[in-house]
């Protein structure tokens, strides 16, 4: 560097201008001056202990920003190059720092309505649940509905499902349409059935199912297709009281370090409001959308295609349905349920008939978007693989980058996780619910299709891209659990401390980076996100302890300090106590 001065560059030129300057003395002249005009980074943070998820450069110190951009990740004393007099600088104190998370699959306004909605999922008993129902209605307008909840009736002894003649008398003036955690199922009143016009003559429709009682009346759970008949009687909500929602679910999103999500299913106001919130500067996630594919062709017309739109809001996939969930015995396999010998689960209404979503999806291929499809059981992940191969072979390869999805993937056939690496699927899965439906699982499809279940070593043995998410509101949104979940498989219950089916264990940086490059993978952004790598979107998070180092077991307490987007810092720890 002293070489470089200008003072010793000039003298160079007075004493030697006979001769020519060497290439070196140039290089190292232009170097310093580059550094002399180089502008002052927004963020420097140092002594940090950086897993960067960029294999050229793993492991690093210090990280500095300009504008929203990582412009030089390294040391201290090569990051400090990018310090002016008033760059901030954050010291680490040694903590890890990784990428910002990227949620691959969320239902994020769902999210921020449950934040502020009666929270039923922990209760223990059907007395529980409907004491506190009888307290929220009890602070409610009357005539309001009561929806959210989220119950989990495997959580009671016995486990059965709760019936309207459970909450009736605590609820006579309160329309009551409560959800079931996996969101496939939900509880109303008799109150709400009636608003809805659900009687003993009512049909069920295809891909769904009216509960009933042996005498035919409905109990008030309606499965999948089913919940539509009532939820077409409940009010939408207002302009405000949606964007409350995602407001309260943006701020969630940050205090956990999640900088990202992929939220399928929206309504178009949701994806209104996100635009609104950009154009005012508060749209502190960057937000990749994949409407339903029942309204592929709004997309079509507009010419939107994959991933379009900027760093904070995208659009260019659709969301589409195979089959129901396994918690409400829904989810579509070839084979019946153990508990239940007359039931092999539903294929959603969207393949009434198959051809139907055959045609949509081709629609969609065709025009250049993004296919995110759900799919639970064997039976429908399988079926949903036929739909995939017939596109290849009849559109060929004029959308060879097509990234298509498969989201949950939970319950697979031995046989599809070849057709899966053929075809390129990415399976988007959600490591949380491995560990919650592992309490009950084996109880309704064996042992050996349990085997099959969650399966993300497998996965990745037959060269799959894995994906990771939380399914918030089904499961929390926090990544700590999900990272938990992902590298010990230990169930809820506590019954399985070294792993359900341990062999389909992840390891914690497998884990991290399906949940930053990965996700960033499975929406088109890996050149934009997903690594701490200069040139990509400044997007980090600071956490309290080491989840590289630490037992396994110890990452579901690990907090999030600091989190950027960008650059900007949208969450402080230190500034929420």
């Amino acid at each position: 560097s002293d070489v470089c001065s200008s003072d010793l560059f000039l003298f160079y030129r007075r004493r030697m201008k006979h001769l020519p300057l060497p290439p070196a003395i140039i290089l190292a002249f232009a170097l310093s001056a580059a550094a002399q005009t180089k502008p002052a980074a927004d963020l420097i943070i140092r002594n940090a202990r950086i897993w960067t998820v960029d294999p050229a450069l793993p492991e690093a110190q210090a990280v500095a920003v300009l504008g929203d951009r990582i412009v030089a990740v390294g040391s201290d004393e090569q990051v400090d190059t990018w310090r002016g007099p008033h760059t901030p600088v954050v010291d680490a104190v040694g903590h890890r720092l990784l990428p910002g998370f990227n949620d691959a699959h969320v239902h994020f306004t769902d999210g921020g309505f449950q934040l502020d909605s009666v929270q039923l999922n922990d209760a223990t008993s059907p007395r529980e649940l409907a004491r506190r129902l009888a307290e929220r209605a009890a602070k409610m307008p009357r005539g309001e509905w009561l929806l959210g909840g989220d119950w989990d009736e495997t959580k009671w002894n016995p486990a059965e499902l709760p019936t309207k003649d459970l909450i009736d008398a605590v609820t006579p003036a309160t329309p009551v349409a409560v959800g079931r955690y996996d969101g496939h199922m939900i509880l109303a009143n008799s109150l709400a059935l009636r608003i809805a016009g659900i009687t003993a003559q009512t049909q069920d429709p295809a891909g769904g199912v009216i509960v009933r009682d042996h005498q035919g009346n409905p109990t008030g759970a309606l499965k999948d297709a089913a919940m539509d008949l009532l939820f077409k009687a409940v009010p939408p909500p207002s302009h405000d009281q949606r964007r409350h929602a995602i407001e309260r679910a943006l701020a969630h999103a940050a205090s956990l370090g999640v900088t990202s999500v992929q939220h399928m299913n929206p309504d178009y106001p949701d994806i209104a409001i996100y635009s609104e919130l950009l154009e005012e500067g508060k749209l502190t996630t960057r937000i990749y959308v994949a409407p339903l594919i029942t309204q592929v062709d709004d997309q079509v017309k507009l010419g939107i295609k994959r991933a379009f739109g900027g760093s904070y809001l995208r659009i260019g996939a659709v969301k589409a349905y195979t089959d129901g969930s396994l918690g409400s015995s829904t989810a579509y396999f070839f084979e019946p349920f153990s508990d239940q010998p007359g039931n092999r689960g539903l294929l959603s209404d969207e393949m009434h008939p198959i051809s139907l979503m055959r045609d949509r999806m081709m629609a969609a291929d065709a025009a250049g978007l993004q296919l995110c499809t759900h799919a639970i059981g064997d039976a429908g992940i399988s079926a949903i693989l036929d739909i995939y191969a017939e596109i290849e072979k009849s559109q060929g390869s004029k959308n060879n980058d097509r990234r298509w999805r498969i989201e949950h993937a939970q319950h697979m056939a031995a046989k599809d996780f070849d057709r899966f690496a053929q075809l390129h699927v990415i399976a988007s899965v959600q490591p949380y619910h491995a560990i919650d439906d592992g309490r009950w699982a084996e109880r309704r499809i064996g042992h050996d299709r349990a085997s099959r279940t969650y399966a993300f070593r497998t996965f990745l043995d037959h060269g799959v891209r894995l994906a990771l998410g939380t399914d918030w509101n089904v499961a929390p949104l926090d990544p700590m659990l999900t990272l938990y979940a992902a590298t010990t498989r230990a169930t809820l219950d506590g019954k399985n401390p070294k792993g359900w089916f341990p062999e389909q264990k992840l390891t914690i940086r497998e884990a991290i980076e399906a949940y930053t490059l990965g996700s960033a993978y499975a929406e088109f952004q890996e050149n934009e996100k997903g690594s701490i790598t200069a040139g990509k979107l400044g997007d980090m998070v600071l956490l309290s302890d080491d989840v590289l180092t630490i037992d396994p077991a110890r990452i579901r307490e690990v907090k999030v300090l600091k989190t950027w987007v960008g650059g900007k810092l949208t969450y402080d720890l230190s500034a929420a106590r």
